[in-house]
């Protein structure tokens, strides 16, 4: 086997060591740890074992390694997003008093290419919530709509805005998130052009492709209750509130 640096073989024989069961003493196997960290600090490549995005930590298991390290969400570079179970990540390896190691300086694997990748379906996104915004209002004056439908977007779209923008900062500041179902549910409720809005202004949420199936799929269904309104069965049900 081939290594890279005194470091990786120290840290390598240490690991095999443990393995076997030939665990040394907490404070011998930090002075061990140490002494080949001196030449230069490594950074390994591991998966997320478990998480437990509540507690804000988990474990990772290094590649090719048998003993699993402790990691925290401060360790985390990126704050914008949530680790979870299955992630591949590049990190550093600390060695605790307690003789445990726990990860450090911790990125997501390829983070530095997608934060240099600059989004493409930002300004598209935007593009489509303008003119359905402006169709909306053109439909209340022409009376096609109530004018309280138009209301009830704008005021959820506030909405929706104000808690993607408290959910960042809880994010940041590791306090109690918002559920993304909650978020889910603004969306469908008119509110998804203010966390379109939100998501790309505040760069929230953008980058975990399941929440953006589902809130693109929130949007589609909202779409589709408000084309089904211009239909005759649609329209029949709200003439009334058109003519009070």
């Amino acid at each position: 086997m081939k290594f890279d640096s005194a470091a990786q073989y120290g840290l390598s024989l240490l690991q095999h060591s443990l393995s076997f069961g030939l665990s040394p003493p907490p404070q011998g196997r930090r002075a061990f740890f140490n002494l080949f960290q001196l030449s230069a600090p490594m950074r390994h490549q591991g998966k997320i074992t478990s998480w437990k995005d509540g507690k804000g930590f988990g474990f990772v298991a290094t590649s090719g390694k048998s003993e699993k390290a402790f990691i925290h969400i401060k360790a985390f570079a990126d704050r914008n997003r949530r680790p979870a179970e299955g992630d591949l990540v590049g990190y550093e390896l600390i060695l605790e008093q307690n003789g445990r190691f726990r990860a450090d300086k911790v990125r997501f694997a390829g983070a530095a290419a997608a934060d240099s990748t600059p989004s493409r379906s930002g300004p598209l996104a935007l593009i489509f919530a303008a003119p359905f915004c402006c169709l909306l209002l053109l439909a209340s004056f022409l009376g096609k709509l109530p004018l309280a439908f138009a209301g009830l977007y704008l005021v959820a779209s506030v909405v929706a805005f104000v808690a993607y923008a408290i959910d960042k900062s809880a994010a940041q500041s590791r306090q109690w998130r918002i559920k993304e179902s909650n978020l889910h549910i603004l969306a469908l409720l008119g509110g998804w052009p203010g966390a379109l809005l939100a998501q790309k202004l505040l760069r929230h949420k953008t980058r975990k492709e399941q929440f953006q199936t589902v809130f693109w799929l929130t949007v589609l269904l909202n779409c589709c209750a408000l084309g089904w309104l211009f239909t005759d069965s649609g329209s029949a049900l709200i003439r009334p509130l058109v003519h009070t």
